[in-house]
């Protein structure tokens, strides 16, 4: 996935839905939050809190409440896209220019910030077990400073891992995983550092 340094160079080089991203962009500035690129994509914070994000796809572009699932969505234009492993994210996909309903759009946005100002979230859930792949535990059992780190990682790092890995529907997904993150793991850093 390329990870883009500015909104401009996202949107730039985005195949499709180039004046429909710079519409919403327009929008999303409009309302007051600060713009800033995470995870390689346009993110929008109020207050250092994410709120929407903007993305594009080859059949549609859209807005990411990262708090969603609080928004009362009375037009009914949220989805999960990860149904069973999202619990906060939404989706707000559009397929043309007319999607692009301004009024709704900062009605939600206001909803959004409301509920950051209000301090209400869901948080993520850090009850749920570490479960160990077996291609990962097989893989730590080779390389006991790869194991050492991972046993010296807190939980949240451990579970970035094993859930990775487990994601991949196929083994030599899952292997080709291992093999990039066995470094990382080693050198003690988590899957996810260079975007916190």
């Amino acid at each position: 996935m390329l990870r883009h340094k500015s909104v401009d160079a996202f949107i730039d080089s985005a195949e499709h839905w180039q004046s429909e991203l710079k519409s919403l962009r327009r929008l999303l500035l409009a309302s007051g939050l600060a713009e800033t690129i995470k995870w390689g994509g346009p993110c929008y914070t109020f207050e250092d809190k994410n709120i929407v994000g903007l993305g594009a796809f080859k059949s549609y572009f859209g807005l990411w409440f990262f708090q969603g699932a609080l928004l009362a969505d009375k037009a009914g234009v949220l989805i999960n896209a990860q149904e069973g492993r999202t619990k906060a994210l939404r989706q707000w996909r559009m397929n043309s220019a007319k999607d692009i309903r301004q009024g709704l759009i900062k009605s939600y946005l206001k909803e959004a910030i409301a509920i950051v100002e209000s301090g209400r979230k869901i948080k993520a859930d850090r009850s749920r077990p570490i479960v160990v792949p077996e291609e990962l535990r097989k893989a730590l059992a080779k390389n006991s400073r790869a194991r050492s780190a991972f046993d010296g990682l807190r939980p949240g790092l451990q579970r970035e891992y094993t859930d990775y890995v487990a994601q991949a529907k196929r083994e030599d997904t899952r292997l080709r995983r291992i093999e990039k993150i066995l470094p990382m793991i080693a050198s003690g850093a988590g899957l996810n550092d260079k975007y916190r």
